[in-house]
């Protein structure tokens, strides 16, 4: 915007070349080189002011510009900086003559220009003093006109009344594309592959005449459309472009607010430092001053006794006046311990040896260890180590449960757990933000079928830690549909065993066998136990999940219609019945080359650690039937639409779906053959939550 502002200022006569190169100079990040490009284009026959004004501003840091002089011998070479991508960019040897003249945004500037003057009239041409207010101007005749000079001078019927003619304008530039390398051909194609307007010689013999071009109309009605479309979704993204601009000015308040808390916390600590430094300072030069006292009190005690060993003076003294003393009694008596005391101070003349150690070498200070630990300071995590979420422990069903690991669970008085939808048309959602005493939380009130990131913070007082690595989770593509296995419809309470919830059932295989071992016969058959789900389903979008337990040798997993199952509970349990089938105990999903009428059910299988999907009866394609055994299954019913997918809840990614026929009432259905178990998912609900967290 400010761009257009100095144009419009410099074309309408507002500022001059010399205030423009200043104003430039104050806005070279905004303007860049397209300002000079600009002049240049419009103001070609100053070449020379123009290289003057491009040089001058280089020599500010402006942009890089390599002129040349007229009539100089030296090959002609432009280089710009580009200002998109930094790089320089060569003009060539026409230079800034060979680039186009950029009319677009002449008529922006024109716009400009019009807005500023719009307080000065531009006067009528041809009227006679007094000129009156031009009402339009005329391109072919470079002259403004009132409405009466208008009407004169081009008459209804003659050649000057099919001339162009716009409002009020002082610029009468025709607006007519010339190529830069055929001055006189005008532009009437576009290459493709240069993506720029050329002339019909440069397509036939020019730079261009290997190239793909298209015509103009074709070109501006491809590149109109892109340019409208791109402009109506920035118009429509003009609500997330505001409320990310708003996340990003918070962030910008709490990164500043956290940035100063981080300097107070971090000039508390040092603060700590110093006071323990000055502590132990004042230690150290207390004890030191303790023991220089000591020592120079014993030098003075010892400097006193070797100054009584002079004459007159002290010991010397006294002896010699004890010898003047005639009386012998008093003399024996005062003379044997004077004896001792000059004896005495004669050995220490013999042997002399300071009363203490001039040197304090063992007042020395090391911090060679301090220094080498105050040389490593450096930021660790605010003091609280980083969460981390548990991928095993964390699942999304109807809700999503998010479990964390945290190192120093006392240490950290809360928790913020960090949530957002992951949408490939647009790159950042904002985040939403739960906060949590726990390890724990139950997040509800996601979408469908959308992919979620979470992410977990620690906090102790105003102290953060850093966010923990995201942990993506998919959400099911449909409602969590909520059933119990039916103990009444087809259940077998010889084979089957079904848990008090009725949320679990096994299959005991082997028992009746073994208790009817004298009754078994070669080719035997064995049996095939169903279940359903105590739950029908008559419309909508429904979405379950179960794990088949690792030991299990055969299950069979899907839906049943109601049609069909009665006809099945009505038959005879023989060998005929689709209850029993003969299995040679090697499992190869050949039962499901086709889709057989009989079955009740559209089952896959499940079994020995391995999901195998069933042969499609219309396509003989080579593809990969056997599969690892996900940790749990999903079964995703579209009643409306007649269709039934199998997911892995792992990744929430679609293993194996087909058409089924739900003209009647649908029901989860499973059937066990031999040793196995399955365990239906419980929907994840605070209370759930809640039940485990005080276990």
């Amino acid at each position: 915007m400010k761009f257009m502002f100095i144009l419009s200022e410099l074309f309408c006569g507002q500022s001059s070349l010399r205030t423009l190169k200043n104003r430039l100079l104050n806005e070279r990040k905004e303007c860049g080189v397209h300002i000079c490009r600009y002049i240049f284009l419009k103001h070609d026959s100053s070449f020379l002011h123009f290289n003057h004004f491009a040089t001058d501003v280089t020599k500010q840091g402006f942009t890089n510009y390599t002129g040349w002089k007229r009539n100089s011998l030296t090959p002609k070479t432009t280089i710009f900086p580009c200002p998109g991508c930094e790089h320089n960019v060569d003009l060539g040897e026409r230079g800034i003559n060979g680039l186009f003249r950029n009319f677009t945004l002449e008529t922006i500037v024109e716009r400009y220009r019009q807005a500023a003057r719009a307080a000065t009239a531009i006067m009528c041409d041809l009227c006679k003093p007094p000129p009156q207010e031009s009402t339009k101007s005329c391109m072919d005749c470079s002259a403004s006109y009132c409405n009466e000079c208008f009407k004169i001078y081009h008459p209804w019927g003659t050649v000057k009344a099919q001339h162009e003619y716009v409002g009020p304008t002082t610029n009468f530039r025709p607006k007519i594309l010339m190529c830069p390398e055929h001055e006189t051909e005008r532009i009437n194609m576009y290459c493709e592959l240069c993506r720029r307007p050329v002339c019909h010689l440069c397509k036939l013999g020019g730079n261009h005449s290997n190239h793909r071009v298209t015509t103009m109309s074709t070109a501006y009605k491809t590149l109109k459309e892109k340019l409208s479309k791109d402009i109506d979704y920035l118009i429509g993204k003009e609500g997330q472009v505001k409320s990310q601009i708003s996340e990003l000015n918070l962030l910008m308040k709490e990164t500043e607010c956290n940035g100063e808390r981080a300097k107070e916390e971090a000039i508390t600590h040092f603060e700590k430092l110093f006071e323990i430094l000055e502590e132990r300072k004042s230690s150290v030069l207390r004890a030191i001053d303790a023991s220089k006292k000591l020592r120079l009190d014993k030098f003075q005690t010892q400097v006193e006794e070797y100054q009584g060993l002079l004459e007159n003076n002290g010991l010397v003294g006294y002896a010699q006046e004890v010898l003047k003393e005639t009386d012998q009694s008093c003399f024996v008596q005062t003379a044997k311990q004077l004896h001792l005391r000059i004896h005495k101070a004669t050995e220490s003349l013999k042997s002399f040896r300071p009363a203490a150690q001039t040197s304090f070498e063992d007042y020395v200070v090391n911090t060679s260890k301090q220094t080498e630990l105050l040389g490593e300071l450096s930021f660790f995590s605010s003091g609280i180590d980083v969460p981390e979420i548990n991928e095993d422990q964390s699942k999304v069903y109807n809700n999503a449960l998010i479990n964390w690991h945290h190192p120093e669970k006392d240490k950290a008085d809360s928790y913020v757990l960090e949530y957002r939808k992951i949408n490939k048309d647009e790159e950042m959602m904002p985040w939403n933000e739960i906060e949590v005493c726990g390890t724990s939380k139950v997040v509800s009130d996601l979408e469908e079928n959308c992919h979620y990131a979470f992410r977990v913070r620690a906090y102790k007082g105003s102290i953060c830690s850093p966010c923990s690595r995201e942990l993506i989770l998919h959400t099911p593509p449909a409602p969590v549909f909520s059933f119990l296995f039916d103990e009444k419809c087809g259940y077998n309470n010889e084979h089957l065993l079904l848990n008090l919830k009725r949320d679990r059932v096994e299959s005991r295989a082997g028992f009746n066998i073994l208790l009817a071992a004298e009754r078994i016969q070669v080719g035997y058959y064995t049996s095939l136990d169903y279940i359903i789900g105590d739950i029908g389903i008559t419309k909508g979008k429904h979405f379950w999940a179960f794990r088949v337990e690792p030991y299990s040798y055969l299950v069979k997993v899907g839906v049943a219609s109601s049609d069909k199952l009665q006809e099945w509970l009505h038959s005879p349990r023989d060998a005929v019945s689709p209850r029993y089938e003969q299995d040679s105990g090697h499992d190869s999903g050949s039962e499901d080359a086709c889709f057989d009428s009989s079955q009740p059910f559209t089952l896959v299988t499940v079994g020995m650690k391995k999901f195998f999907i069933p042969k499609s009866p219309t396509s003989n394609e080579p593809e990969n039937r056997v599969l690892p055994m996900p940790t749990s299954i999903g079964i995703f019913l579209d009643y409306d639409k007649g269709r039934v997918s199998f997911y892995d809840m792992d990744h929430m990614k679609c293993l194996y779906e087909r058409q089924v026929d739900c003209s009647h009432t649908m029901y989860p259905a499973f059937a066990l053959m031999g040793s196995g178990g399955i365990q239906l998912e419980e929907p994840i609900t605070a209370k759930y939550l809640d039940y485990h967290e005080d276990m």
